[in-house]
């Protein structure tokens, strides 16, 4: 294969992101060949903008039997995002999906056994992934520069959404619809990279989540969650989206210093001695380790969609290992649930989660909406 045919399912928002840069051959040795979507205004548009050089399919299941795509990009609601994904591999398609990888565990467990058994290519939009501050992030934590992990930290509080952003259509912010808030639809990325960047899950996690707090919807819009790690660190997760002017802070302390992400910038509070070393040796009562500050350079942001789709491209035509393979999107999805089960238990939940009962519970809160159903 010299040349990979790309097709994209679902033209919303970020179907239009990524078509537009295939569209404009950023993405060396590939080509968008084909597009499906239910809205058939959508595909008269891009029959306009694209002409004929893009085929048009009423539905996925059209486009994926059609013979003139290779691999597929999945831009669908997130409930559909595992099935879509397990009938691509059926008919030999590589995959791309969207985050989040599913709604609940089980089925995106189902999609992570489809692809291995396909052998195909199996890729998420985790484009954060990309961000040169969680690059390096990742790169000192694995390198030990800051010593053995104690405690997490990471406050992510600047998704701020109006009313009239969930009045802008009737799926938004329904259990139906969507299959929770802003742990499903905001902070994906950060319980991805929170789990990412240092190597670490949780062993258990107690949550608080609130349900339409200050707002008319019923799924969570903020969240406060305590987790506790094997090595006996600890760590906090925070995130809303009804507050403003908010905040975005990734604090890591390990036995060889801190490192704070805050504002685009990194900044590392080195020890020169390992604090349990010091601690051991040292007679004065308030004495503390030499610790030296630094502002940790990082390269400048890449355009980050962009780029995972450039990865997965080279791993299907080159063999390149992918930044962000698809089963890493159960990682970063069993922490949202955890937290969601362990508000309506209102109790601690170990790790792994009951996937049983965290699907019972979400089938309970479908049944019991007020809101649109899906």
């Amino acid at each position: 294969m010299n040349k990979l045919r790309i097709g994209i399912v679902g033209l919303g928002n970020m179907g239009m992101e990524h078509a537009k840069y295939l569209i404009e051959n950023q993405v060396k040795n590939a080509q968008l060949t084909a597009v499906s979507d239910i809205s058939l205004e959508r595909l008269k548009q891009v029959a306009e903008q694209w002409g004929s050089d893009v085929q048009r399919f009423e539905s996925y299941e059209a486009l994926f039997k059609s013979g003139t795509v290779d691999a597929v990009m999945l831009c669908t609601p997130h409930y559909d995002h595992p099935r879509l994904a397990i009938e691509a591999f059926t008919c030999g398609l590589h995959v791309l999906v969207e985050k989040p990888a599913g709604v609940y565990t089980r089925q995106v467990k189902e999609m992570n056994e489809a692809a291995a058994a396909s052998g195909k290519i199996y890729g998420i939009m985790y484009n954060q992934r990309t961000n040169p501050l969680y690059l390096k992030l990742r790169e000192l934590i694995s390198s030990g520069e800051l010593g053995e992990i104690r405690r997490t930290n990471w406050i992510i509080t600047n998704w701020y959404r109006s009313q009239a952003y969930y009045n802008s259509s009737r799926w938004r912010a329904t259990w139906a619809g969507e299959g929770g808030g802003v742990l499903i639809n905001q902070a994906p990325h950060q319980l991805d990279l929170w789990q990412w960047t240092t190597g670490l899950m949780p062993k258990r996690i107690r949550a608080f989540c609130a349900f339409g707090k200050d707002r008319d919807i019923e799924v969570e819009n903020e969240v406060t969650a305590y987790v506790e790690y094997e090595n006996g660190a600890t760590g906090v997760f925070v995130t809303s989206t009804h507050e403003t002017p908010g905040t975005n802070r990734f604090e890591i302390t390990g036995d060889r210093g801190k490192i704070v992400i805050e504002d685009d910038k990194m900044t590392f509070w080195r020890l020169r001695q390992l604090e349990p070393e010091f601690n051991r040796d040292n007679t004065s009562a308030f004495a503390q380790p030499e610790c030296w500050k630094f502002d940790i350079p990082v390269a400048a942001s890449v355009t980050q969609h962009l780029e995972i789709t450039r990865n997965w491209t080279e791993a299907i035509l080159q063999g390149t290992p992918l930044l962000a393979p698809g089963e890493d999107g159960i990682k970063g999805l069993t922490l949202s649930n955890a937290m969601l089960l362990s508000t309506w238990t209102d109790n601690w939940v170990e790790l792994p989660i009951d996937e049983d009962l965290f699907y019972d519970k979400l089938q309970e809160k479908i049944r019991l909406s007020t809101k649109a159903i899906r």
